[in-house]
């Protein structure tokens, strides 16, 4: 398995490469999280005794790979969680889908709930009882042999967000079975990358902006032209 890479630190924050397979945070498997990761490379960085404050931002779903954000103080974690709750943080995702979409580019608004016992959202397309307003917007960058490169930027930030509103425009992500795709990738990832995370710095007020690409081959040559 491949190990994370550490892609931008300071005081107050840090921003790792998320390998797919990995857990952000525990479960009931009790596979080893990239937050045990990040915690232990900052001990043994800074050679720190005792507790060390290290505590994600946002998450990633296992099987998907990317950007994810420690914060290192409970000051970055306090202002980080307000500018994810103020959505003033800018995440953009790469994934290749399955088919060609009917819009080059879109703005997807559904309504989500979660079945907690299935792990699995369900999309309306209208309010319903206590489900929650997911909105993304997508766009084409480039398509060939029935498969399409897609940046999608979500607005909010949903379980499985992204994975069941691909469904519903009939573009499943490849490798994602759960959300309609034909076969499961072999190494069990989807082809869902985290790959652009652009905001304020809530301590320095400077602008970050990080970037981590994936290594599709289908895709390559385009990704590596992406900024």
């Amino acid at each position: 398995m491949n190990k994370p890479i550490v892609k931008y630190e300071d005081n107050h924050l840090l921003i790792v490469e998320k390998p797919v397979g990995w857990l952000v945070q525990g479960d009931e498997t009790g596979d080893g999280t990239l937050t045990g990761w990040a915690t232990e490379y900052i001990r043994k960085k800074y050679n720190k005794p005792g507790n060390v404050f290290c505590q994600p931002c946002h998450r990633l779903d296992r099987p998907v790979g990317g950007l994810v954000v420690f914060a290192r103080t409970s000051k970055g974690l306090e202002r980080m969680n307000k500018l994810f709750r103020e959505r003033t943080i800018t995440k953009t995702y790469l994934a290749i889908v399955d088919g060609v979409p009917k819009n080059p580019e879109h703005t997807l608004r559904h309504w989500l709930d979660k079945d907690f016992e299935k792990n699995k959202a369900h999309a309306h397309g209208k309010p319903k009882g206590n489900a929650k307003e997911a909105i993304l917007s997508y766009r084409m960058l480039a398509t060939h042999s029935k498969i399409s490169l897609l940046e999608i930027t979500p607005e909010t930030g949903r379980p499985h967000q992204i994975r069941i509103q691909m469904r519903e425009n009939k573009t499943s992500i490849r490798g994602d079975v759960k959300y309609g795709f034909s076969k499961a990738n072999q190494d069990k990832s989807i082809d869902l990358y985290a790959y652009k995370l652009e905001f304020e710095h809530p301590i320095k007020k400077e602008p970050i902006k990080v970037i981590s690409k994936p290594k599709w081959p289908d895709f390559q040559a385009f990704i590596n032209e992406l900024d």
